[in-house]
């Protein structure tokens, strides 16, 4: 039994949702209000409690096992979410040795010091008198005490020592200190506090442990100090790895699916205490990878809302490629005029950009204007047209020079947009900007990666479990999920033909939303990650970084037949395994509706809905029966062809 069963027996669903969602029971089945999205009329979230899955029939149209709801909840990847429903079930993930143990405590000790300091700050800001006039500057500044707690601003005194001397009095040896970035070591050997006659701001991890600090300057008219400085690098503390207030952030950003990316800490805390919880900050720095990797979890959809100075400018589109390089890219296959295969990279993103008025940051705005912030994100640009005007606007776009520069800045992000219809309207408008023929730009825009080739031959697989002995679906289409994620494994390279046969029935790409199992799900997300990378073959890739959570830990299932080692026999199979695994998915959605229909008292859809919804799920059904009919998926109807 893998890790994740072992989990999934211990723990029951419906205990583990209805501690954050009041569930009412409905014949055997639960039904209660989505906690993803807002609704106070009907009750569209079920848990069924047979297959162990929730879905919700109302604007999230979203469903899965107890994996992918904690996921959701929580904002976790799946690691972290194993960890936590794993410590619930009691089950031992991995033994913990000595040297990890030791890490894990002297992290926890630093933590615990970070805390310290954090009150230390505060109560200087409370109760002397220095400390007040930085509490008045926060009152001038627009903040309220309750904020002021919320963040746990505090005040770093001017004196040399005096947060060392009191962590030392507590028990804190100067080695800890020292590690935690809050003293720094003099040539002669004493030491003094990194910190001194500035505002305080705690710096939290995205689960809202403490990881260092920003300090603002007060009260200094040295011009030679900095103003902002933080946390130096520490065994807790990098500052591309974080982002200032996602701690406080993160649910609402995945909630309102959008987060919103400004440059300081005030900005940040002004607008959550003028209710904009989704703002967000990488502390005045150009936007890392692993600060894009962070986000990602929680959104796709990002706002940049930088200063419109030069320095915001060029930060912004440092940022914009970072985001472009790290931002997941969902491959599209497309037929040439020759009938061959071809697959496309497109962001997996909308970054759009907004400008702030000349002089003014976003905390300023809220304070005086909360509508008129409102107004400022609303107005966001896509990035393509920002990067467009912003490159032209200073520039002599008579320049043949420049408009090559501007055309080979501007075209990898049309090329990036999804839709092909807006990528051809934008080329259209860069080729009106520049003044040029649009076939030049077709020429000139970089062309996407062309699909691998296969590098190895395929092992053998096993058969479809066509005669499963087990009842519950969910149960079934594990087996079979469990059975297409192998296959890929063993051969990732498989998935650019399995996909091509799918286009051939008339059916779409297999997906991440094929595989309802998180861990499986997790499993083809790395599949797809070793297709994207150049730095080793796929196979390489997945032997390195599927995790120990992914591999099974008990014996293989019994295979009734070996198939042939034959190329076209192994895909028939996996095309069907795939079809069979969607058809599954579509009945047991009639089956759903038809529960919600014939068992609630308070209907989720109409008599109308419900009926255009179900004969649109048994029209999906009939087509998927019809695949499985096709050579193409094992079976024997030569005059097959695919009918939507």
């Amino acid at each position: 039994m893998s890790v994740v069963d072992e989990v999934k027996a211990q723990l029951d669903i419906v205990d583990i949702i209805s501690q954050t969602v009041k569930l009412r029971r409905t014949g055997k089945n639960y039904i209660g209000f989505c906690p993803f999205h807002s609704n106070t009329r009907t009750p569209a979230f079920v848990v069924f409690p047979d297959s162990q899955t929730w879905r919700c029939f109302g604007a999230c149209n979203e469903g899965g096992d107890i994996f992918r709801f904690v996921m959701k909840r929580e904002g976790w990847d799946f690691a972290e979410t194993l960890r936590y429903l794993a410590d619930k079930a009691g089950v031992q993930l991995s033994p913990r040795t000595q040297e990890s143990s030791a890490d894990e405590s002297r992290k926890e000790a630093l933590r615990q010091v970070l805390e310290e300091a954090a009150q230390f700050f505060r109560r200087q800001m409370l109760k002397t008198d220095e400390g007040r006039q930085a509490l008045d500057y926060l009152h001038r500044r627009g903040l309220s005490d309750e904020t002021i707690k919320i963040w746990g601003l505090g005040y770093a005194p001017s004196s040399w020592n005096a947060l060392g001397s009191a962590l030392q009095r507590k028990g804190y040896n100067q080695s800890l200190l020292e590690a935690s970035g809050l003293i720094t070591q003099r040539e002669d050997g004493t030491s003094y506090d990194r910190f001194r006659q500035r505002l305080m701001f705690p710096i939290r991890d995205t689960y809202g442990k403490m990881a260092g600090f920003g300090g603002r300057i007060l009260f200094s008219e040295d011009q030679t100090v900095a103003k902002y400085i933080n946390s130096p690098r520490t065994e807790l503390f990098d500052k591309g790895s974080l982002l200032y207030g996602l701690d406080m952030a993160r649910r609402e950003i995945r909630k309102s699916e959008q987060a919103v990316i400004v440059e300081g800490y005030m900005d940040v805390i002004g607008l959550h205490q003028a209710g904009f919880h989704n703002a967000i900050s990488p502390m005045g720095t150009a936007l890392t990878e692993d600060q894009f990797t962070l986000l990602k979890k929680f959104s796709r959809n990002i706002i940049l809302a930088l200063d419109p100075d030069a320095a915001g400018e060029k930060a912004t589109l440092r940022g914009l490629e970072t985001a472009r390089q790290t931002l997941d890219q969902e491959t599209e296959l497309r037929f040439d005029a020759r009938g061959l295969l071809h697959a496309e990279a497109r962001l997996r993103a909308d970054i759009r950009v907004t400008t702030l008025p000349e002089g003014k940051d976003p905390d300023e705005i809220v304070l005086s204007d909360p509508q008129a912030w409102e107004q400022i994100v609303a107005k966001a640009k896509p990035v393509v047209v920002h990067v467009m005007e912003t490159l032209a606007a200073s520039q002599n776009l008579e320049d043949a020079k420049v408009k090559r520069e501007i055309a080979a800045q501007v075209l990898p992000l049309i090329e990036d947009v999804a839709d092909s219809v807006e990528r051809e309207a934008y080329r259209e408008q860069l080729a009106r900007l520049l003044r040029v023929d649009v076939r030049a730009l077709l020429a000139a825009a970089p062309q996407k990666r062309q699909p691998r080739r296969s590098r190895g031959a395929q092992r053998e697989t096993m058969e479809s479990p066509e005669a499963s002995p087990l009842a519950d679906s969910a149960s079934r289409n594990r087996i079979l999920e469990k059975e297409a994620l192998q296959a890929l494994l063993r051969d990732p390279e498989s998935l650019y033909r399995l996909n091509r046969s799918l286009g051939l029935l008339g059916l779409e790409p297999l997906g991440e939303a094929d595989f309802t199992e998180s861990d499986f799900h997790q499993g083809f997300k790395l599949v797809k990650a070793s297709l994207d990378q150049d730095l080793m073959s796929p196979k390489e890739y997945l032997e390195e970084n599927l995790p120990e959570s992914l591999e099974e830990k008990d014996e293989p299932m019994p295979m009734r037949k070996i198939l042939p080692p034959s190329e076209e026999k192994r895909l028939a199979e996996q095309v069907r395994t795939i079809v069979r695994i969607r058809r599954n998915v579509v009945q047991d959605r009639i089956q759903e509706i038809q529960f919600l229909q014939s068992e609630l008292e308070e209907k989720t859809f109409s008599e109308e809905e419900a009926q255009i919804l179900l004969l649109e799920l048994l029209n999906q059904r009939r087509i998927l029966d019809l695949a499985l009919q096709s050579p193409l998926a094992g079976g024997t109807n030569l005059s097959y062809r695919p009918n939507r």
